[in-house]
């Protein structure tokens, strides 16, 4: 492993760490709805540790618990879980031209809303080791959070399960503010984001929309205009430069 790799599965590491404490908590909740749905420690953790998308998850096991058909799961599976395309798509644009196609498809296997977030944040093209580093700090506590809820998760009040799910709220607003801080068009954006997200609750005509759906019409919509409006020049190529400047 060369120096430059190192320093970024350290710095992984550093950046994965916080969002595998709010994983555990939040799964803890999960779990907690999957042994409502008859599942025991193992497959509720089994479940986690090969899925990583709560929305998803949640949603599989309430078909579990009502007995639907495989085909009643995969198809709210799929609408829960529809943003991570646009995700993929837009985490795409960080991969260099020459990256390894088995790198591809393993930081396609884990593709959450946290790992997105400091993925994109992270200047630069996304270095498979930051990515992998950050995934082994927090992907195990997602499934380890999912198994303790259905272990011991009746046995806590529901106020304190409900404020443990908080936590990875937190983690966003600390995934957004340092980017905010930094481009006024980005915060204007976010504002803009969470003004319509609201909307989107309140108005009865959206109102009734799963929230995977909602998530993917504001995320087209949103990401289009600003786009339009204010859109990134391309970096020039490293040996452009160099031919520029000879």
């Amino acid at each position: 492993m060369t120096a430059s790799n190192k320093k970024a599965f350290k710095e992984g590491l550093r950046d994965g760490i916080p969002i595998g404490l709010g994983y555990l908590a939040v799964s803890f909740s999960l779990g907690i709805t999957a042994r409502a749905s008859g599942l025991n420690w193992i497959q509720a953790f089994l479940a986690s540790a090969t899925s990583y998308a709560s929305a998803g998850e949640y949603a599989g096991f309430i078909v579990i618990g009502e007995a639907g058909t495989y085909i009643e799961m995969a198809t709210m599976i799929l609408v829960a879980n529809c943003r991570y395309l646009l995700m993929s798509t837009a985490l795409s644009q960080k991969l260099s031209r020459d990256m390894p196609f088995y790198h591809r498809f393993l930081i396609a296997t884990h593709v959450t809303d946290e790992l997105f977030g400091i993925n994109i944040a992270r200047p630069g093209k996304l270095e498979p080791a930051y990515d992998y580093a950050a995934f082994l700090a927090c992907g195990p506590a997602w499934a380890i959070g999912t198994a303790i809820g259905v272990v011991v998760g009746n046995a806590l009040p529901y106020n304190i399960v409900s404020a443990l799910s908080v936590a990875l709220y937190g983690m966003f607003i600390a995934i957004i503010i340092p980017p905010c801080k930094k481009n006024k068009v980005i915060a204007g954006i976010v504002a803009v984001s969470f003004a319509l997200s609201y909307a989107f609750e309140k108005i009865p005509l959206f109102s009734s929309i799963s929230s995977g759906t909602k998530i993917i019409i504001l995320t087209v919509l949103i990401s289009a205009l600003a786009a339009a409006f204010f859109p990134v020049k391309d970096e020039e190529p490293a040996e452009q430069k160099e031919d520029g400047n000879g």
